[in-house]
């Protein structure tokens, strides 16, 4: 679906443009990379230099260390090799941005993952501002009718309740979240008032970043072997999915777990993966969630990433949009992702590990991860 000329191109490496020298995202080591956010299909260790936002800094350097990282502020211009790059809010995860590019008059976006959902925001960071642009590259993530998310106040109420009624049986909450983006966006919303909150040791760390850029997290303490079974007993335990049916969960002695996730969604989904309940929270676009926001941006050509690009596509195409799409390795190897039920992490027979080494299969469409 090339056309001449073409800001972004796809390479190997990842999408490059090529009059700015410059790759987004990128999968495999390169000179300079601009990044959309931390997760880790989208921001791995090797590139020479990179460019994100500033507020994503702290998330950014505890995930891949120490970096050479310029930081820039929601709609702060700079100039590479000619080409106009400034990051606009995506409303996914703390720090997550569109990267528009703009040379001889011609602007695409690339949307990397971002949240939009009626009238509804993602509380732990800047909400979703569409970009006008010539050409808008989108994820797809959730790209059926399907998906149709819940009011996020109406799934917290439900979390605080299942909570609260696990405190009168006396046995420990286990909910399992992604270390980076829904954990934070959970514990947020949560009422913490109900019993102490312990978290994952790939959940702290992450934590601590997002209170240095002052989003508002209830108290929390990483859960060790010092802690009392009578204490976990009134407790709400924040995890990564992969500690699911690990050695991990029997410090809890008697617990409920449950899985905030979008794919929850899905009828029979909790009962595959074998958990209490599930709560429908996603920090991706809904199917509306992704028609508004293409709408927004008055594009008239789409390119389509990482999901159902095949229905994004024709449904584009319907709409009488030039669309097509980019193949990528977004949602793969993704330490935050699902896998596909035999262990394999999204599809592509990597276990995931979410930070602490223990590797879990989790029923998804192959090549898709939810954050």
């Amino acid at each position: 679906m090339a056309v001449e000329e073409d800001l972004v191109v796809q390479r190997p490496e990842g999408l490059y443009c090529p009059v700015g020298r410059f790759y987004i995202d990128p999968w495999r080591p390169v000179a300079r990379a601009v990044l959309t956010h931390a997760h880790a299909d989208h921001a791995r260790r090797g590139h020479g230099a990179y460019l994100a936002t500033a507020v994503s800094a702290g998330v950014l350097r505890a995930r891949l260390g120490p970096i050479a990282l310029q930081g820039l502020a929601y709609g702060e211009v700079v100039t590479l090799d000619g080409v106009r790059v400034s990051l606009h809010p995506a409303g996914h995860v703390l720090g997550s941005a569109q990267v528009r590019i703009e040379h001889h008059g011609q602007v695409w976006c690339l949307s990397g993952d971002y949240f939009v959902s009626g009238a509804e925001h993602n509380s732990t960071c800047a909400p979703f501002e569409p970009v006008r642009c010539h050409t808008f590259v989108t994820e797809s993530t959730f790209a059926l009718p399907i998906y149709r998310w819940p009011a996020q106040q109406q799934v917290m109420t439900e979390i605080n309740h299942w909570w609260q009624a696990n405190v009168q049986a006396g046995r420990a909450s286990l909910l399992l979240a992604y270390s980076f983006g829904k954990a934070q966006r959970v514990l947020a919303g949560v009422d913490g008032s109900i019993g102490p909150i312990y978290v994952h040791g790939a959940v702290e760390p992450l934590n601590a970043a997002y209170r240095a850029e002052g989003v508002a997290l209830p108290p929390t303490r990483k859960l060790d072997a010092a802690v009392q079974r009578s204490e976990l007993q009134r407790a709400l335990v924040v995890a990564p999915p992969s500690v699911l049916g690990s050695s991990w969960t029997r410090q809890l002695g008697n617990f409920s777990d449950a899985f905030a996730s979008g794919w929850m969604q899905l009828r029979g989904r909790r009962r595959r993966q074998g958990v209490d309940r599930g709560f429908v929270l996603s920090d991706h676009a809904d199917w509306p969630g992704l028609q508004s926001a293409i709408a927004a941006t008055g594009a008239e050509r789409v390119i389509v990433t990482h999901g159902y690009e095949a229905v994004m596509v024709r449904w584009l195409q319907q709409q009488g949009l030039q669309a097509g799409s980019f193949q990528t390795e977004f949602g793969r190897d993704d330490g935050d992702g699902d896998g596909d039920g035999n262990g394999n992490g999204n599809g592509n027979g990597n276990g995931v590990s979410d930070g602490d080494g223990v590797g879990v299969g989790v029923r998804v469409r192959a090549g898709q991860g939810e954050y």
